[in-house]
């Protein structure tokens, strides 16, 4: 039942992230972008969200790995 809570908490993570992809910027990379104009700033946006989905794929498949030797653990005992 954690494990489904854990899964379903990342993945509404993960698609918040990239619907609301105007929120992907710190205050200073906000003031660069505004200063670049449309076109970089929206780039840039993209190359934040990229650095950011990298740590996230990979918290996500050590969670997942770590779920499914838990439950082959608890199998094994009971």
């Amino acid at each position: 039942m954690r494990a489904k809570i854990f899964f379903s908490i990342i993945t509404i993570l993960f698609f918040t992230t990239f619907m609301h992809s105007s929120f992907a910027q710190c205050s200073i990379c906000t003031k660069t972008a505004e200063q670049l104009g449309e076109g970089p700033a929206h780039s840039l946006n993209k190359g934040i969200l990229y650095l950011m989905f990298t740590p996230l794929a990979i918290m996500t498949y050590i969670g997942f790995k770590w779920w499914r030797k838990e439950k082959e653990i608890m199998k094994s005992e009971s």
